[in-house]
């Protein structure tokens, strides 16, 4: 098995048929806007093949002079899920950022959204820690979800280092009042999130 790197019509047709059915709303950015980070060569989809059949996907959000590539959706395809192939991904991302990119991620925190989702959202954090990820040492809310923020680091990296890569990141792709409002990163310890809101075509 392989990561490939996407084109952008496989990326929209993964978006139509599995993304969208993977992710709720508030946590999908459009499509129109991964589409524009493509073309600036500043988001890498990637698909998990085996020959040719696509198994899963990873979505890298990039910034130049930025030392660290955010992890934006992980997933594998309906009917190929509980193979174990979510942690040949991760290795194989990791294996592609090399020694120049350090990879983190966003994963929902156990807190966030209804009680009855808890377990579904302390598994996937396991399922983090099991390949390789601990927790950075803050949290954050994206458009309202509460998120645990993860890294996978060779070396020590220090919470300010990511938080600033982190907040970089975001604040280069959205208006200034669009991060304002509804990123926040860090999320400081008490605060609690802003209200939840649909990514917007920024």
């Amino acid at each position: 098995m392989k990561l490939i790197d996407l084109t952008p019509e496989q990326l929209s047709g993964l978006y139509e048929t599995e993304l969208k059915n993977a992710f709720p709303p508030e946590e999908l950015k459009p499509l129109s806007a991964m589409l524009r980070m493509m073309e600036q060569a500043r988001y890498r989809p990637l698909g998990l093949y085996d020959g040719t059949e696509l198994l899963g996907y990873a979505m890298l959000w990039l910034e130049p002079g930025v030392p660290f590539a955010l992890l934006d959706y992980l997933g594998t395809l309906e009917g190929k899920r509980n193979q174990g192939l979510g942690a040949v991904t991760l290795s194989l991302l990791v294996e592609a950022c090399g020694e120049s990119l350090t990879l983190f991620g966003e994963a929902e925190a156990p807190e966030n959204g209804a009680p009855e989702g808890e377990p579904l959202r302390r598994r996937r954090l396991a399922f983090y820690a099991r390949n390789g990820f601990r927790y950075a040492g803050y949290d954050c809310a994206l458009f309202g979800v509460h998120y645990r923020t993860l890294v996978w680091d060779r070396a020590e990296v220090s919470p300010p280092a990511l938080i600033e890569a982190h907040q970089r990141i975001y604040q280069r792709h959205m208006p200034e009042h669009i991060y304002r409002d509804f990123i926040q990163i860090p999320l400081a310890p008490g605060e609690s999130p802003h209200p939840v809101w649909r990514w917007t075509e920024t």
